[in-house]
Order: C-alpha cells, then structure tokens, then sequence
C-alpha cells in the first residue's frame, strides 16, 4: 500500500516529509478557500464571480499536479506564486469586516505554505550536496 520511493529524496522529488503533508494542507487548503470565499462565504457581483474564480484559481490549479507528485521544481514556482497570494490576504485583511478574516486565513495559508516548502526544498538541497561530495573526491 505504502509506495517504497516515498521516503526517497530525488534530484527532482521531494521525500513525504512531515514539512510536505504541512505544504500539501495549506496549498490544498488555499484552494478550499478560495472557492468558498468567491461562491459562498463573500462572493463577488455575479458579473465578476467567474474571472475572480479564474484569475485566483488557474494558478494554482496549474501547480496541483505537480505538488501531489512531489516535483520539487513545481513546489518552488508554487512557493513563489503563494507571495502574491500572501499580498492579496494583506490587502482583504484591512479591507471590509465581512472579508478581513478571510485574507488573515489567506495570509496564514500562503505564508506557511511558503515557509514549509522552503525548508522542505533546503533539506533537499543539503542532502544532494552532501551525497554528491565524497563522489567527486
């Protein structure tokens, strides 16, 4: 049931850390919220629902595929991209009452996403280049 390779750092996977199921939540929880802030919990004008949808979702379902496979270079673009999802939930959060707690949500998502999958893609980097010196000695 347990895939073997999981717990194996690549030059292109990441291992199924702790620090990644930490980054696979919050971009998976990103995602949720998005949806429910722009169907349900405060939506837009109706004529502005769906490009809302499309300019605050496409991204990140772009980058789904490629955080579920582990792909380290798809966790660095994502990790980037969660800034400018970090500065929307800055300015949602001093805006009005009714969407202040969803872009502190936001915040907390993007950031935390950010950080872990730094540390994740660190870890990565000092283990390869750990396993790559005695080689070329």
């Amino acid at each position: 049931m347990s895939d073997p390779n999981a717990l194996k750092e690549t030059d292109t996977h990441v291992a199924n850390s702790i620090a990644y199921r930490i980054a696979l939540g919050c971009y998976i929880g990103l995602i949720v919220l998005l949806l429910l802030w722009y169907l349900w919990l405060a939506p837009p004008p109706p004529a502005l629902r769906t490009p809302m949808l499309l300019i605050m979702l496409l991204p990140l379902l772009l980058g789904l595929r490629g955080v579920l496979h582990r792909r380290r270079y798809t966790l660095q673009w994502t990790g980037m991209l969660s800034l400018l999802y970090f500065v929307y939930g800055i300015m949602a959060a001093t805006g009005p009452e009714a969407t202040a707690w969803l872009g502190s949500l936001e915040m907390v998502l993007a950031l935390t996403y950010l950080c872990s999958t730094m540390l994740l893609l660190r870890r990565g980097k000092k283990i390869h280049k750990a396993a790559k010196k005695p080689a070329e000695s």
